[in-house]
């Protein structure tokens, strides 16, 4: 692997390369935080799909682009002496040397866990008046759903055994069929985030996260999907004029297929 020396050049290569760019550039020089806000939100999901494939190849590819977007927020911030780099990396290296005392200090931690609890603990000592606030509002809701048990499992908010999540489960379960059974469309969005939200607490008990197993099955029923389309195409017959049963036939071929 590189050295330091080398990493750093490569580095500094790329703030020399977004000078030049902010400069001479007609598009780079028009953006904004704003304009590059969801092309970041973009690039991070593009990153998420090649950690979900195992692809080191392109997770090195969309690592590269979201450091870019980095350095560009970087460098729009010095041009109005708000921030620059130095001062990204010092902040963030001033927040990881605060909140881990117990390398940079005598705290002394016996697991993980703890080092969360003290992670939430600390936070709060810093100002924030809820351990929710470090909850971005803008995040999709199955995600969001998750950072807000994580953070509240990190000051002692949380189910002791994992069958009392599951009973929980159950019983939001149940909640939701007697609001389907009268009808009320109001209450059954209510019951049905409720279990949503049940379950997700679950999938932190049986070590799931529940973002990835849901995009593993969504890419698992494309795959199937795709397939059932390609054996339709070679009978010259549109999807729309097959039968279910017609189109179970397939499915089932498709599950019978390696990684499908």
């Amino acid at each position: 692997m590189n050295s330091r020396k080398t990493q750093l050049q490569a580095f500094e290569r790329l703030l020399d390369i977004m000078d030049e760019l902010r400069e001479k550039c007609p598009w780079d020089k028009k953006q904004t935080m704003q304009t590059l806000r969801h092309l970041t939100i973009e690039e991070t999901y593009e990153l998420g799909d090649a950690i979900l494939d195992n692809d080191v190849n392109e997770v090195k590819k969309e690592l590269g682009d979201l450091l870019l977007h980095i350095v560009f927020y970087a460098k729009i911030g010095s041009e109005t002496n708000d921030f620059d780099m130095a001062d990204v990396c010092n902040e963030i290296c001033d927040k990881l040397i605060h909140r881990h005392p117990h390398i940079y200090s005598d705290v002394v931690v016996k697991d993980e866990e703890e080092v969360k609890q003290n992670w939430e603990k600390l936070k709060l000592k810093e100002g924030k008046k809820s351990v929710l606030e470090g909850v971005p509002k803008s995040l999709p809701a199955l995600v969001k759903a998750s950072r807000i048990q994580d953070k509240v499992k990190g000051v002692g908010f949380d189910w002791e055994e994992s069958h009392q999540v599951w009973d929980k489960v159950e019983e939001e379960l149940e909640e939701l069929q007697v609001e389907v059974e009268a009808g009320d469309q109001d209450k059954i969005e209510a019951e049905f985030g409720d279990v949503l939200f049940s379950m997700i607490n679950y999938a932190r008990f049986l070590n799931v996260n529940p973002e990835d197993a849901l995009e593993r099955t969504n890419k698992k029923f494309i795959k199937r999907f795709q397939y059932l389309e390609s054996k339709a195409g070679e009978l010259g017959k549109p999807l729309m004029d097959m039968t279910l049963a017609e189109m179970d036939i397939f499915w089932e071929e498709a599950k019978r297929l390696p990684n499908k």
